[in-house]
């Protein structure tokens, strides 16, 4: 099993360039299925579950390959089975966006049940409420769901709660459907609106997205477009930036939307950062005699604070003078990681969807394990600012959402080294400045 290992006590300065968003890459790919044709995604991140959900669109079919930068050619006009239920389906969550996009094309989808990050069930039951609105019949089994239909017809859709998955996966079906859709209580995020670029690039008729009422008028063809570039991360570029203010650091950012991390900057400034914001580049500066505030934060559905980077700001809590609570109102058991920090030498306590954070702290190095992609990322910040060496195992989960990770964090000055074999004793280490 691989792990990171990590020599705290680095200031992290210099620039890199944020990767395309995973969670955009994720839904547009599964769009290509939705109708033959050639496509070229640019901008698109390498990352495990990116490579995971092209290997299911092979496996369908679809001939794929792949170009320097970032750049994925696909070809879906060769797609000619809708049944995916290996392994590899279930083990990553965003492979329930072929639901909307193989309904949409052939009529049916078989689909094993799909898996991700643990930090509380997470059913797909709002998915299929919505196409069966559309006129899908749906057997559930126990690891498969099974969608058909003779025809799609556009209605009126009202989500019980915000759901980015349930959004994308209706918009799919219902570009194909007959008539209009309006969804209602729609998700408003970055990637809801690139999907529906994406869609309207190739013909679609799709109006509001970025708000929370959306309409799709539907039609039976339309056209694949020619080239697509995935919008920047987000979540990559706020790890990032929480890392400068952790580290009392200086870290440059290119090829970021700021106006996507509207949320996070707010916070930070109220911690002590200081900002330069461009176009498409944010700079961040803490200088080292400034101490962080601690602050409060509730997470939300866009333009909320993100709940995916919550425990990066954890971390930065526990550095910060004061207490600082952080609220978590977007999944129920996202605090799961909070006992591998106390490991480390947090002072956290829990009071059902809140936490409250005293700091700052002096942590010492041990021995810790990612619990999710998110909370991997807030150890390795948290490895940073210890004392001696930190050694963080399931780094694939790291891996899953962080193009180039170690590279980056080489290159920002970091000490750290990936390592296929755990460490026997962690304190001889060798590391290359």
């Amino acid at each position: 099993m691989s792990s990171y290992l990590l020599e705290g006590g680095q200031r992290l300065e210099g620039e890199i360039k944020i990767s395309g968003s995973k969670n955009a890459a994720l839904p547009v790919l599964a769009a290509t299925a939705l109708l033959e044709g050639c496509y070229r995604i640019e901008n698109v991140p390498l990352i495990d579950d990116i490579r995971t959900l092209l290997e299911i669109l092979r496996s369908l079919g679809a001939e794929v390959e792949f170009l320097p930068e970032g750049t994925v050619l696909i070809d879906s006009s060769t797609i000619n089975n809708c049944t995916a239920i290996s392994e590899r389906v279930g083990k990553l969550r965003g492979s329930y966006y072929l639901l909307g996009a193989l309904l949409g094309r052939f009529g049916e989808v078989q689909l094993r049940l799909p898996g991700g990050c643990d930090f509380g069930r997470r059913p797909i039951d709002l998915h299929l409420k919505g196409l069966r609105q559309l006129g899908a019949e749906i057997i559930e089994e126990e690891c498969v769901v099974y969608c058909r239909c003779s025809e799609l017809t556009g209605s009126n859709i009202f989500l019980d709660i915000v759901s980015v998955g349930a959004t994308a996966n209706i918009m799919l079906a219902a570009a194909r459907a007959k008539g209009t859709t309006t969804i209602y209580n729609a998700a408003r995020e970055p990637h809801i609106v690139d999907l529906a670029n994406f869609l309207n690039a190739m013909g679609a008729r799709i109006q509001g997205a970025g708000t929370d009422i959306i309409r799709i008028r539907g039609r039976a063809a339309f056209r694949p477009t020619g080239s697509y570039s995935i919008i920047p991360d987000q979540i990559e570029a706020g790890t990032y930036l929480a890392m400068a203010a952790l580290t009392a650091g200086d870290i440059a950012l290119r090829n970021v939307i700021p106006s996507h991390l509207d949320a996070l900057i707010a916070k930070l400034r109220e911690m002590g950062v200081d900002f330069e914001i461009g176009e498409e580049e944010v700079r961040a500066m803490r200088a080292p005699h400034t101490a962080l505030t601690a602050t409060n934060f509730v997470t939300a559905p866009y333009p909320g604070f993100p709940t995916d980077l919550q425990p990066q700001m954890m971390v930065l809590l526990t550095q910060a003078a004061g207490v600082g609570k952080v609220t978590e109102n977007v999944w129920n058991n996202r605090f799961q990681y909070i006992p591998g920090l106390k490991q480390l030498g947090a002072r956290i306590v829990t009071q059902g969807r809140s936490a409250f954070v005293t700091g700052p702290v002096q942590f010492t190095g041990s021995r810790v394990a990612a619990y999710d992609l998110r909370a991997g990322a807030a150890m390795v910040m948290a490895g940073l600012v210890s004392s001696g060496t930190t050694e963080i195992a399931n780094i694939e989960l790291i891996e899953r959402g962080y193009e180039n990770f170690v590279a980056k964090m080489l290159q920002l000055g970091a000490k750290i080294i990936k390592r296929e074999e755990p460490m026997t004793n962690i304190t001889e280490i060798d590391f290359v400045s």
